[in-house]
């Protein structure tokens, strides 16, 4: 019965990075694509790319993903990144296939706002199932290693800012830029929504084995503060340890894999916070001013 649910698990979470995929490629090559609107990250190296070679934009997504794939397989764990692999395989896969279908709009405000809000939906999808579209996140990931002094956010408004610097350099057009900016900003916008919904923060609770393991990745890898607390199980009796910490929306998913990394039967309550005061959060003074 367990190994039955384990495979209908896994079927389902690889048919969500399937649909997840599908509406990616449909935002890049009916949209963001065919109007030169080279968003962050490696899609918009490779639709820059690809204006100056006339090389398919989904081929180059895959040849740039491929070290970083490499790479992060040998420095990250494996698991994770057999459903990168995938995804970033599939979505490239569907961007060719799509591209033939052309353009569903020339106007320009009009690509920005539809690709920038199916390509993010698409991604959610496939982040909400555990896996990723590799690119800039297995990058920042990689640069994290050396510089954990550094923020994640900055490091992925770094690599964003670069390729739009030099899309605005290749294309000459001020205009792309900015549509381009408004794209990667509807892109945030859409996957918040989809990824966490409205809330601002998430509060969590974790019960498990190995408090130590996880502990210690939240405030390496994430950065974030944890405390943890003593309890006693109601029905065993037995000693129990809980971690509780409070962290933006933006990484819940990240927390997830983190608890399923260490510890795949920990029990976990995520729960909405809507106001959260103090370091990394509100200031309490700065709301009466």
């Amino acid at each position: 019965m367990g190994i039955r649910r384990s495979v209908q698990t896994a079927v389902g979470r690889y048919a969500q990075i399937s649909v997840g995929c599908f509406v990616y490629a449909l935002g890049v090559s009916l949209f963001l694509d065919p109007n030169n609107l080279a968003a962050g990250g490696v899609l918009g190296a490779s639709i820059t790319i690809g204006y100056l070679t006339h090389i398919s934009t989904g081929f180059l997504v895959l040849l740039i993903n491929i070290p970083l794939l490499i790479i992060g397989t040998l420095k990250f764990r494996v698991r994770f990144f057999f459903s990168t692999i995938y995804a970033t395989v599939l979505s490239s896969v569907l961007m060719d296939l799509t591209a033939p279908l052309g353009a569903l709009t020339h106007e320009p405000l009009l690509a920005a706002l539809a690709g920038g809000a199916l390509a993010a939906a698409g991604i959610g999808l496939v982040f909400r199932a555990g896996g990723t579209t590799g690119g800039s996140d297995i990058l920042v990931r990689l640069i994290k290693l050396k510089l954990k002094h550094v923020k994640t956010g900055q490091l992925f408004l770094i690599t964003d800012v670069i390729v739009v610097t030099a899309a605005a350099i290749v294309f000459r057009d001020i205009d792309l830029t900015l549509y381009t900016v408004i794209s990667i900003l509807i892109s945030s916008i859409v996957m918040d929504m989809v990824l966490y919904g409205r809330d601002g923060a998430k509060m969590i609770f974790i019960i498990g084995d190995k408090e130590g393991e996880i502990t210690l990745r939240l405030l390496q890898d994430l950065e974030v503060g944890a405390t943890v607390l003593t309890g006693t199980g109601a029905y065993t009796g037995e000693s129990k340890k809980m971690i509780l910490c409070a962290v933006r929306k933006q990484l819940l998913p990240m927390v997830q894999e983190i608890v399923r990394d260490e510890d795949p039967s920990a029990f976990m309550i995520v729960t909405s916070a809507n106001e959260i005061y103090g370091e990394g959060f509100k200031n309490p003074y700065d709301e009466r001013i």
